[in-house]
């Protein structure tokens, strides 16, 4: 196989990036190792009811104006709602004391999308053409030769083929790809130390959606939200969709990866528990229980032990070219925003990337 570019990595950076050169008319091959596009935007649906939750990202902010721009290219302006926040907040010690009415823990503001971002993902995947997506396709190698750019070694449902290209658009976790990556001729020492340093957000983390038939906390006076020393989960908010009659609590587990290890089933007792603390006697009889632990992802996490990260990421690489490759090797992804902008870790900072490499390529194809 042949193309101009490889992109590597069918989440949101990279999906628009192929979005982005089709429009352009720029040869391109995506390529991505799991067996759906969206990356670590997954939306999840349950046989109870045709309502989507997500397990991945679930959020962006006024002011996004990349994702503003974009939802609205796809039409799916009118599918944006506001994160529920009205009611009172709950703050759990590590005692089971319960203070309500804490001030600074609503995401109040937030912006949701009707029928999860995989509606996002599955727009974008509509634009494109089918055959220039691969997956189950995971990329093994890469090689600069001189009679070929690079040369790229991938394998297909356990079988090996080569794609020759110009350029390689890396649009996964730096940490990932300097990890699972041969690269030749390699790449520098320190820059795999500054590569394989920054961290994949959600790497660390674990959600859990639990659906109800009625939203009781809304009744009780609650707004969903909740932040708990004593766990399992450690900040909660309301998962309810806006118009079809489905509602959710979710959180974020809060014990390390290690801890988590088979023990799903536990997890999901405890936090039926915890809800009930929380919010009373009619969370103790949900009708489906969701579960992601995101360390356990071979295609998110670099190991079972990668923690978690509280904060947005807070660094800048040094570059997003590989200069010892001639700048044919381009990472992207939203690891890679600028931490100026403060976009890094969000579907935003997705966005930003991907604008950013498609600048790059069109400065060398058009």
């Amino acid at each position: 196989m042949q193309t101009k570019v490889l992109i590597v990595g069918g989440g949101l950076s990279g999906l628009h990036t192929a979005y982005e050169l089709q429009q352009l008319g720029i040869d391109y091959i995506l390529i991505e190792a799991r067996d759906r596009l969206g990356g670590r935007i997954l939306s999840q649906s349950h046989h109870v009811n045709s309502a989507v939750f997500d397990l991945g990202p679930a959020w962006f902010w006024p002011g996004q104006f990349r994702m503003e721009q974009l939802l609205d290219q796809l039409s799916l302006k009118t599918e944006i709602f506001q994160q529920y926040s009205q009611g009172e907040s709950v703050f759990e010690d590590n005692q089971a004391n319960l203070q309500k009415g804490f001030i600074g823990i609503s995401m109040a503001g937030s912006l949701r999308l009707q029928g999860g971002f995989k509606k996002l993902i599955d727009q974008i995947k509509s634009k494109i053409s089918s055959e220039n997506v691969l997956l189950n396709s995971n990329l093994e190698a890469l090689n600069k030769t001189p009679d070929i750019n690079v040369l790229a070694t991938i394998r297909i449902k356990d079988k090996p083929q080569q794609i020759e290209c110009q350029h390689v658009i890396l649009a996964l976790p730096p940490r990932l790809g300097a990890s699972s990556i041969t690269f030749n001729p390699s790449l520098k020492p320190d820059r795999l130390t500054e590569l394989t340093g920054i961290p994949t957000w959600m790497a660390g983390h674990a959600k859990i959606v639990v659906l109800y038939e009625k939203p009781f906390w809304r009744t009780l006076g609650f707004s969903g939200d909740a932040i708990s020393h004593l766990g399992p989960l450690r900040e909660i908010h309301d998962a309810s969709a806006e118009v079809d009659g489905s509602y959710a609590l979710f959180g974020f587990v809060g014990t390390q990866p290690y801890h988590r290890l088979n023990r799903e089933e536990e997890l999901k007792s405890l936090t039926i528990a915890q809800l009930t603390r929380l919010f009373g006697n009619q969370a103790q009889k949900p009708i489906a229980i969701l579960f992601k632990d995101w360390a356990n992802d071979p295609l998110t996490s670099v190991n079972e032990a990668e923690p978690m990260t509280n904060e947005h990421l807070s660094h800048d690489l040094s570059s997003v070219l590989e200069d010892n490759w001639d700048n044919k090797i381009i990472w992207s992804g939203t690891e890679t925003a600028s931490y100026a902008q403060r976009n890094n870790g969000y579907l935003e900072g997705a966005l930003e990337a991907s604008k950013r490499t498609v600048s790059l390529l069109k400065k060398w194809y058009l």
